[in-house]
């Protein structure tokens, strides 16, 4: 982002997700220090501001004084960021209880876990009340609004409100990052109407997979009795576009990190430690949709059953720890650190251990290392948006043509068809035959599925950069930008020509 913020002729490009993309935290002089945020969805925007003027609404994370709320207001600014304030009870009864404790089961196809409580539902409702406040006041007519995430999915239709009794108006897009449940699923969310209903108030709403967009269309026309044609909704006399978009990584980064010394003496490091023995890498945060007790217990089958890979195959999962504070997580840290536990006490031996397990963020070289000297990707996945980890440790492999094992039931998997070995995460049978085929494959059938893998990730990430739904959007409903800048209108012709 720009250190400052220029108006260009045109419509302003306004980003808002739960989190700003910068962090705050208060210095122990009582001031305020920014740092950049890490994420994808920050990834995926890096380097707009050089073609787009935009802004960034979030929550700073923490809660502010209001005698110190300019202050802050002021600091970020410099970011093109602007804070939202609630205080850190509305924050926790929106975050970790409506977003994180109903929707997100519900979207990942897990309704028996939500325990709904109204005032989860109030504070999700007034925070969404609060971003519409805030980017309305501050958005200029005919501008262009682009909302991320499960965080906020009624915010379409209060921002739409707040616009219009502004006088107003602007092209307002929606991204889900998660999945979207077959209907039968979805009907579940005790708020499933006010959900769908805060939504459809959008112009354009994008998904992961073609999957993600038929099952939000068939619980439109389910719950809400909306038609739908040509993945055009129509909704109280208005036109709701819906798409599937693509997201993707940045390969350039992890190639430089490959050149670099630091990455190649570690990569050297882990072929000395690991010499003779084959590696897997399992990169997930802690959470329950990424079935690593399942993929534990599926490598634990496979030592199991083939006796011959015991002392031959180690598994190293990374567990980047997520909602610490939240019970369900804390107890699914517990059962796997029982079970790695397990599983190296009863194979293991003075020599050899079977799982290395890591609960922390590991720096960025680390992991392109680890991705790099790794014979084996494993990725379990109950359900998954996308699961870019897959692309990532793909475009690691130019050297070794290492197998990526994915679950049937990741985003991925669905681009990911051809190079890849699938399987129901559900069945350790499964990935335990998966982990054997893989230890197993020869050297050009490793090579030829690496090439299919980056033949994919060259069309949809290099050619098609992971702003593609950002510009689509704006070529699509705001054409006047091209007009506007004759650098813009290139990018988007260059990007939608590349598809």
């Amino acid at each position: 982002m720009t250190s400052e913020k220029t108006k260009k002729p045109g419509p302003e490009l306004l980003v808002v997700s739960n989190r700003l993309p910068v962090g705050i935290k208060r210095k122990d002089d009582g001031n305020y220090e920014t740092s950049v945020s890490s994420g994808g969805l920050v990834s995926s925007l890096s380097g707009l501001s050089e073609n787009v003027t935009f802004q960034w609404f979030g929550w700073t994370g923490i809660e502010i004084p209001d005698d110190e709320k300019e202050g802050v207001k002021k600091l970020l600014a410099k970011d093109n960021a602007v804070p939202v304030f609630f205080n850190k009870q509305l924050a926790e009864d929106h975050y970790n209880g409506f977003a994180n404790s109903i929707l997100w089961p519900v979207l990942h196809y897990q309704p028996g876990v939500l325990h709904f409580d109204e005032t989860y539902w109030e504070a999700y409702s007034k925070v969404n009340q609060i971003f519409a406040a805030q980017v309305a006041e501050s958005a200029s007519d005919g501008d262009i609004i682009w909302i991320h995430d499960y965080h906020l999915m009624l915010l379409p239709k209060l921002l739409r409100t707040e616009l219009k009794n502004r006088g107003k108006s602007a092209k307002i897009g929606f991204s889900l990052h998660t999945p979207f449940p077959v209907a039968e699923i979805y009907r579940t969310l005790p708020t499933s109407h006010e959900v769908l209903d805060g939504l459809l108030y959008a112009d354009l709403i994008g998904f992961h997979t073609e999957d993600y967009v038929q099952h939000f269309v068939q619980s439109c026309q389910t719950i809400l009795s909306v038609p739908c044609e040509d993945h055009k909704l129509r909704y109280k006399d208005r036109d709701v576009h819906v798409g599937k978009f693509v997201v993707g990584i940045n390969p350039e980064r992890f190639q430089e990190a490959l050149a670099s010394d630091q990455v190649r003496n570690r990569i050297a490091e882990f072929n000395k430690k690991y010499e003779n023995v084959i590696r897997v890498v399992g990169v997930d945060r802690l959470d329950y949709i990424k079935g690593l007790p399942l993929k534990l217990r599926g490598f634990e089958c496979l030592l199991r059953e083939h006796p011959d890979m015991v002392g031959k195959i180690v598994l190293i999962q990374i567990a980047v720890p997520s909602r610490e504070d939240v019970p369900e997580y804390q107890e699914l840290q517990t059962e796997i650190q029982t079970t790695v536990g397990e599983i190296n006490g009863k194979y293991g031996t003075p020599d050899y251990v079977p799982i290395v397990y890591v609960h922390k963020s590991i720096p960025f070289e680390e992991l392109t290392a680890l991705y790099a000297a790794s014979d084996i990707c494993l990725l379990t996945s109950t359900r998954d948006g996308m699961n870019l980890v897959a692309a990532e440790y793909t475009v690691c492999q130019d050297e070794r043509n290492g197998v990526l094992l994915l679950s049937e039931f990741a985003g991925t998997s669905t681009y990911f068809y051809e190079g890849s070995i699938q399987f129901n995460p559900l069945n350790a049978h499964e990935i335990s035959d998966a982990l054997y085929t893989a230890a197993k494959m020869d050297t050009k059938e490793r090579v030829e599925q690496h090439k299919n893998l980056m033949e994919f990730i060259h069309n949809h990430t290099r050619l098609m950069p992971p702003t593609l739904l950002l510009r689509t959007f704006i070529f699509k409903f705001a054409n006047q930008v091209i007009s506007n800048s004759t650098h813009w209108g290139k990018s988007f012709i260059d990007a939608l020509s590349a598809c």
